[in-house]
């Protein structure tokens, strides 16, 4: 199988272009990343894969439907796995252009593309594998039974409003074109080459740092948590056996509050630093304004997916903590990387 992964130097993207190319789940022929190479990507989170003789690299952008196209056919591309995407809440908020571009019209040339590519050649194993987030569905209360594949969308800022766009218009091209589409549900990842923007690596940072630890709110708000490596694995399971015209939640049974989430950091932190202090949580933290529309309370609920396709999250969250801490304490050359091309740990998003 030929596999074309738009947004493969991001963060799961890169993740998942390691996983396809030594999953015993798949044969893989070539894979193919397309990434336009904006800040949340870097050619460095694929130093993995440099040397495999499979991989290729494409500098491009998914609304260049041309050269997608052109992608599809010179590599003979079987399966798209659509991860390309705006996902940042605060810049969506701050500037929701860029997200409506990316996330509605990018994966709207993505189909087109791939609608015309399998239009000339009959293709078994082909699908379009689009991956969408639980934010979609909105806000749980607390006493609210998890999302599933058939709950009511009903997304709450402007970057959750534009995946479902974007979803909406991969279901339809399965119900009017018959294309072999599939959308997955994932909830908050966590893992290596994440950036820094994100809870988990800017808190590791900013806890090194001794800086204040931002919070919205009073913290309590819940994310169910995956670590990105299972998550990839759930989506190499759903390229191998998912079934066209279904969608399936990748959840993590792991429901936590983001305080929940900072003092599993500062545990890890403690157990491996071993030569520095750390304060009490409650001293690190500083309350900041609660984001616009910041929904309360996400959790997903997995059960098709570990029926259907025999897949579940393998790895407990505090061991994914720790693989996740050592990784950036041992990755330091990354982060400075990252904190030179302009990003220094500052809080995104304007409040309104």
């Amino acid at each position: 199988m030929n596999v074309l992964v738009s947004g493969g130097a991001g963060f799961i993207g890169s993740n998942l272009v390691w996983q396809l190319l030594n999953s015993a789940e798949v044969e893989v022929g070539k894979v193919v990343t397309l990434d336009k190479l904006t800040y949340a990507g870097s050619l460095l989170n694929l130093d993995r894969v440099a040397g495999d003789p499979r991989h290729g690299f494409v500098e491009g952008d998914v609304g260049d439907e041309q050269l997608v196209t052109k992608l599809l056919m010179e590599h003979d591309i079987d399966a798209v796995m659509h991860l390309a995407a705006e996902t940042h809440v605060d810049r969506s908020i701050d500037g929701p252009d860029e997200f409506v571009e990316t996330n509605v019209v990018g994966t709207f040339r993505m189909l087109e593309a791939f609608r015309s590519h399998l239009a000339s050649r009959s293709r078994k194993d082909a699908m379009f594998l689009h991956v969408s987030t639980d934010e979609v569905f909105g806000s749980l209360g607390a006493d609210d039974p998890p999302f599933h594949e058939g709950s009511a969308y009903a997304p709450n800022s402007p970057y959750s409003a534009s995946k479902a766009g974007a979803d909406h218009l991969v279901r339809s091209y399965h119900q009017t074109y018959g294309m072999p589409t599939v959308t997955t549900y994932c909830p908050n990842n966590f893992g290596p080459y994440q950036f820094p923007e994100k809870l988990v690596p800017l808190m590791i940072r900013k806890m090194l740092k001794g800086e204040p630890l931002p919070v919205y709110g009073d913290g309590k708000n819940v994310r169910d948590w995956i670590f990105v490596e299972d998550h990839c694995r759930a989506l190499v399971a759903v390229l191998k056996d998912g079934v066209a015209g279904k969608s399936y939640c990748i959840g993590g049974r792991c429901p936590l509050t983001n305080l929940e989430v900072l003092g599993a950091i500062r545990e890890v932190l403690m157990e491996l630093e071993t030569t520095q202090d750390f304060p009490a949580l409650d001293e690190m933290i500083e309350k900041v304004a609660d984001r616009p529309g910041h929904d309360r309370r996400y959790e997903l609920d997995p059960s098709r997916i570990e029926k259907e396709l025999g897949w579940s999250a393998s790895l407990d969250f505090m061991e994914g903590m720790r693989r996740t801490v050592r990784w950036y304490l041992e990755s330091e050359a990354w982060v400075r990387a990252v904190e030179e091309g302009g990003y220094q740990g500052e809080r995104l998003g304007v409040d309104l």
